[in-house]
């Protein structure tokens, strides 16, 4: 399955807006821009979730259900309203991704404690293996991206994505993956 359709190296007719302008600076302000990173994250994104979404597809899940497994998976008991504040989706689209891990039985819902109208969430022995075979795969595709890269690289790619974070959602993602390196501003 690919999503990247591309085009010719060259055009048979230039069109009009693929020539350059004849403002330098407005030729110079388009060749600043970082469009390889752009695109090369574009692209590692594409393979870095294409590994999972393979398996998921086995069970007609997608993206979504493997953000919600993850999360539930890292997280044991966690409420609905914290997941839900974590992935920043609506309670209705949780709602439905949920029932089709419920339903599956990947997850399962318990009531709170302290209070039954918690809903806490749990992975089941079988999404617990799934979420483990999914992290296997992505793990394997950092170390094999890392590998070759001079020593101390672990630290800087995790110090390039933390940075690509908005800077008021860091502490709180960085309480939330426990990671274990500093939060630098």
């Amino acid at each position: 399955m690919t999503d990247v359709n591309f085009k010719p190296a060259i055009s048979p007719v230039p069109r009009e807006e693929d020539v350059a302008s004849n403002d330098p600076a407005q030729n110079e302000a388009e060749d600043s821009l970082p469009y390889d990173l752009i695109e090369l994250l574009f692209f590692a994104y594409k393979d870095f979730t294409g590994d999972p979404d393979d398996v998921l597809a086995e069970f007609e899940f997608g993206r979504a259900h493997h953000r919600v497994l993850h999360f539930v998976e890292r997280n044991p008991g966690i409420m609905v309203t914290d997941l839900l504040g974590i992935l920043r989706i609506t309670k209705q689209s949780l709602g439905r991704v949920l029932k089709q891990l419920v339903d599956a039985g990947i997850i399962e819902q318990r009531e709170g404690l302290n209070d039954r109208r918690q809903r806490l969430l749990y992975t089941t022995e079988r999404g617990h293996t799934l979420a483990e075979e999914l992290a296997h795969l992505q793990q394997k595709r950092l170390e094999r991206a890392l590998i070759g890269l001079p020593d101390g690289s672990e630290e800087i790619v995790r110090q390039f994505l933390l940075q690509m974070i908005d800077p008021e959602a860091r502490a709180d993602i960085m309480r939330l993956i426990r990671s274990p390196f500093p939060l630098k501003d």
